[in-house]
């Protein structure tokens, strides 16, 4: 199986609370590129996403791609949440290709569980692709990663 994990896009300053945070055009810009990489190169069968505004918007245009494939907003996948209690939940998913678009630092601790590596930023909307048999901290491997253009 597959988990694709995918940062959101380039968000506004912190003007309004933190969930409510919007993508600025470029950020939509960053997740269309994401998103047709993804689509282009893979078979997500099902979406995982934050409640997060930006995670959301993000979503949205792998969604414009991909529009019947299933989706599960994810309350413990936020910036301060555990990255543990994350992976468990997603194991929880029945899926062959799960794509998960969330933040920064949860992304990173959650790549270096399934990995048993040390945690490593993602560039905004970067997506990295993990190849497992089965959703468990350190049997993933890195298989593939993409990253848009930057501010």
């Amino acid at each position: 199986m597959k988990i694709i994990l995918m940062r959101h896009g380039q968000a506004e300053d912190i003007s309004r609370p933190d969930s409510a945070r919007q993508l600025t055009e470029f950020g939509h810009s960053q997740a269309v590129q994401t998103a047709e990489y993804i689509v282009n190169n893979f078979n997500p069968d099902h979406f995982v996403v934050s409640p997060y505004d930006r995670a959301q918007q993000t979503l949205a245009e792998l969604q414009a791609l991909a529009p019947n494939v299933p989706v599960t907003v994810q309350d413990n996948i936020t910036p301060s949440d555990n990255a543990n209690n994350a992976l468990t939940t997603l194991a929880t998913i029945e899926s062959e290709c799960m794509v998960v678009v969330c933040h920064m630092s949860i992304i990173a601790n959650i790549a270096g569980l399934l990995t048993n590596d040390y945690p490593e930023g993602f560039s905004l909307a970067e997506a990295r692709v993990f190849e497992m048999d089965f959703v468990m901290s350190g049997m993933a491997t890195e298989s593939d990663r993409f990253v848009p253009m930057q501010p």
